[in-house]
């Protein structure tokens, strides 16, 4: 490898190690909403319907449910018709230091007769059709004034330019997840279909720069003349802020301290079947091998997921900054990694507040009742 690239992969290396140390969760949830395109960026046209103003009325629509909630701010990467370049979108929410990203859309094709929603996180997928789709979403930075020395070395035509620097998203993906599961179930409700079948993952440009769990939303077909109409009216435009809002909410309640968590019985576990999981020697030495010990996996019983990487590592404590009682479960190619494992949500949340002193910064808690994962407000029922 010549000099040159050397010198340019440890400076994306430090740029990106420097990023994680910047960004960490406050106390307050703090939402970033992106109102896809505006200005002189259209986005998709058909039939005097427009996705900017889409865009932007569902996002208006949104952030007022949401700053009518306790504990949520909200952050808008604009509030009229301008343009604003990708990596700024990004950039607002990287300065606000916001919980997550949400971006909204529609979505358009020749064929007027598509229609269904979809939702996606930040990833460098294979599939056809999600790569044409994040095509066409990132073509917009050639809108952008200086946009070849602003993104220098990515080709909006070839997404896979961005694989060199794919190591942001595995921090944030299984929030990602999570949180865009929550938008398709929400809009499920309304009746809507889910294209795929499921949360998708694509190489979009606002996403990759934006250094939290994020998401883009398409909204549904602006170029179907039915689910046009729906888009552009103001019930149906009513009904997507709040199924969205709704989604946001629920991922908060889930993935933040909620006062009202504290008025529930804590449950006990009532089984005495094991699994082995890691204990901490009586050393203080990080390097060692821990113990192995076993626990109940019936029962409700809440950890801390501390990450979800396509990386395996080996339960040492020195992988996890010293941290110790560490396990992992393997599912759909990520290796999520977990500390600690309690009936009582009250050391939970203790095990949660040392993970993030440690520097976990989007560590949370997750459920299980009888091995399978519930949510904790289901946990603490």
């Amino acid at each position: 490898m010549n000099t040159p690239t050397c010198l340019k992969l440890k400076f994306i290396f430090f740029f990106l190690f420097c990023s994680v140390l910047a960004y960490s969760q406050t106390e307050i949830f703090r939402v970033a909403l992106d109102a896809g395109h505006g200005g002189h960026d259209s986005g998709a046209k058909y039939s005097g319907r427009v996705e900017k103003d889409v865009a932007l009325a569902v996002v208006l629509k949104v952030g007022k449910i949401l700053e009518d909630s306790k504990k949520v701010e909200v952050v808008y990467t604009r509030k009229t018709d301008v343009f604003i370049d990708l990596i700024e979108r990004a950039n607002i929410a990287n300065r606000a230091r916001a919980s997550i990203f949400v971006s909204i859309h529609c979505n358009a094709n020749k064929n007027t007769a598509a229609d269904g929603t979809e939702t996606y996180v930040m990833g460098m997928t294979k599939i056809a059709s999600n790569l044409e789709a994040a095509k066409k979403e990132n073509s917009v930075i050639t809108l952008e004034k200086d946009y070849k020395q602003k993104y220098e070395g990515f080709d909006p035509n070839s997404p896979e330019t961005m694989i060199g620097m794919t190591l942001m998203q595995e921090e944030y993906l299984d929030n990602s997840i999570s949180l865009a599961s929550n938008i398709e179930e929400e809009f499920q409700t309304l009746g809507k279909k889910i294209r795929g079948g499921g949360v998708k993952q694509a190489p979009y440009m606002v996403l990759h720069k934006a250094y939290m769990p994020r998401v883009l939303i398409e909204m549904g077909f602006i170029s179907n003349p039915a689910e046009g109409a729906i888009l552009v009216s103001e019930e149906g435009q009513n009904d997507l802020a709040q199924a969205i809002a709704k989604a946001i909410l629920k991922y908060k309640n889930e993935f933040f301290e909620n006062e009202s968590f504290d008025n529930f019985p804590v449950p006990k576990l009532d089984s005495t079947e094991k699994k082995e999981v890691i204990q901490p020697k009586e050393s203080s030495e990080v390097h060692e091998t821990p113990k192995v010990a076993t626990l109940p996996t019936t029962g409700t019983v809440f950890k801390v997921q501390l990450s979800a990487s396509y990386v395996q590592l080996e339960l040492q404590p020195k992988n996890f900054k010293g941290l110790q009682l560490i396990s992992m479960e393997h599912e759909a190619n990520l290796y999520k990694y977990f500390y600690g494992e309690t009936s009582d949500y009250n050391i939970a949340k203790e095990n949660l507040k040392t993970a993030k002193a440690k520097g976990f910064d989007t560590a949370y808690l997750v459920a299980y009742k009888n091995g399978k994962k519930i949510s904790i407000q289901e946990a603490l029922k």
